[in-house]
């Protein structure tokens, strides 16, 4: 069965248009808390979501929907989407949602689902809830003496602060750091500060005034270059940079150099094969993650193992493998010994840990390895289908025959956008560049084809 609304992280689109409208978030209420309806016991659905305007009536319609097929609603308020996870577990809750669009613009929102676990769906599951909504929701009303009931749960901002300073070495403090802390005006604007604060440091914050659309506007993990600059001008040891949902994390040292994903994987794999603590003997890493991160591993005796990309077939991968240390380099990085998923601020502190243990700068102790030149270009297009274009083929063939094996070309569709991801990896920084411009007009000119022919 094709799938409609669900993509690569749950369900996302524009707020108001279809499939992110007030209706279709109404029979995801009703189509998954029928799902998860299950034993004699009244079910129960944790909700939280981030800072954006839409979130009032995304949240609204989902709880309408699980609480008429007989769901109890617990509602959190602003959390982090790790922190869904986190309280489906320990509250017993039968499911999780996250009301998020990421790291995407105010104008976008989306629906993430947990199960009890912890962890986020399965396609599998994901295809039964839609099947469910498309084939009719009569069925799963609840009779009018079994209707949920919803209240508002006051300490689960709590819980999560106490939850993430308990993966943070006990005999360590970050007394002495100064760090700046970029939450995108979004999901972890109270909870990240209060953490740092509270673990010792003394913390400079930004992108801690959400007013409904600011949401990853020129700030977060996103847009890392002001955070930067305020390092740099703060005369801060470090940047933290979460997204939207506070589930990527993006790291900068006290010079203002950037360290994406990949480089905080390197740094948080090697303090754990130190320490003991690395299962699997290998980190568990998208297709997008740099050549030089498999080099740097390899260097230090660990394998990468590379799944497709979105951070729940990182998770997938690592519990079939074995392996405690998985991510992306666009941030998130998932540590199966405390998270579900990605959490930017457990993966900060893990990184903070290894540099109070060594007692290095964040310049001396954060980057590993020389990253492979890598380009990556994403190309807004009408069609979908324009990959397979017979002239975009032949631009992505004669690409991979001019890099050989010293490097990659990687063509995939966006989950959650519009858009054809381009990336291409080699040795000689002019000769990606001139091949991921090749292909991308290759694209640029087939979408317009098609569109052309469309129209006529």
């Amino acid at each position: 069965m094709s799938r409609r609304y669900f993509g690569t992280d749950g369900i996302r689109g524009l707020a108001n248009s279809e499939p992110m409208t007030a209706d279709i978030a109404l029979k995801v209420g009703m189509a998954a808390g029928y799902e998860f309806n299950r034993g004699e016991h009244r079910p129960r659905v944790v909700i939280a979501k981030d800072t954006r305007l839409s979130g009032y009536m995304i949240e609204t319609a989902l709880t309408s929907g699980f609480l008429s097929v007989g769901m109890h609603v617990l509602l959190v308020g602003p959390l982090p989407t790790p922190a869904v996870g986190m309280l489906a577990r320990s509250m017993r809750a039968d499911l999780g949602v996250m009301i998020s669009a990421s790291h995407n613009a105010y104008q976008d929102n989306g629906i993430k689902l947990f199960g009890p676990d912890g962890y986020k769906l399965s396609d599998e599951i994901e295809a039964r809830i839609e099947a469910r909504m498309q084939n009719g929701l009569a069925d799963c009303r609840a009779s009018a003496d079994q209707v949920g009931r919803a209240k508002r749960i006051d300490d689960a901002q709590g819980r999560y602060i106490e939850f993430v300073k308990r993966s943070f070495p006990k005999e360590l403090s970050l007394e002495g750091l100064k760090i700046v802390i970029d939450c995108a005006n979004g999901a972890g604007y109270v909870v990240g500060p209060i953490i740092l604060w509270e673990l010792g440091a003394e913390v400079v914050a930004m992108g801690v005034e959400p007013n409904g659309t600011n949401i990853n506007r020129e700030c977060g993990s996103t847009h890392p270059q002001k955070l930067c600059e305020r390092v740099v001008a703060e005369g801060a040891d470090l940047g933290i940079a979460l997204d939207g949902d506070a589930d990527r994390l993006m790291m900068c040292d006290e010079q203002g150099n950037l360290l994406d994903g990949d480089q905080l994987m390197a740094m948080i794999a090697t303090r754990w094969q130190q320490s003991g603590m690395l299962q699997g003997g290998a980190v568990v890493a998208t297709q997008m993650s740099n050549l030089g991160l498999a080099r740097y591993l390899e260097s230090i005796g660990l394998s990468l193992h590379r799944t497709q990309v979105g951070d729940r077939y990182v998770v997938e991968k690592m519990r079939e493998s074995g392996c405690n240390v998985g991510g992306e380099q666009s941030g998130h990085i998932i540590l199966g010994d405390y998270s579900t998923t990605g959490d930017g601020l457990i993966a900060a502190l893990q990184v903070l840990a290894m540099l109070k243990e060594d007692g290095r700068k964040m310049s001396e102790a954060g980057r590993l390895f020389e990253p492979v030149p890598q380009l990556l270009e994403n190309i807004r297009v009408k069609d979908m289908s324009v990959l397979e274009h017979e002239t975009v083929q032949r631009a992505i063939t004669q690409g991979e025959a001019e890099l050989g094996v010293q490097g990659r070309v990687l063509i995939r569709r966006s989950g959650t956008e519009p858009l054809i991801r381009v990336m291409v990896e080699g040795g000689n920084a002019s000769q990606i560049e001139a091949i991921a411009q090749r292909i991308s007009r290759a694209i640029e000119d087939a979408d317009n084809a098609q569109g052309a022919a469309r129209a006529g």
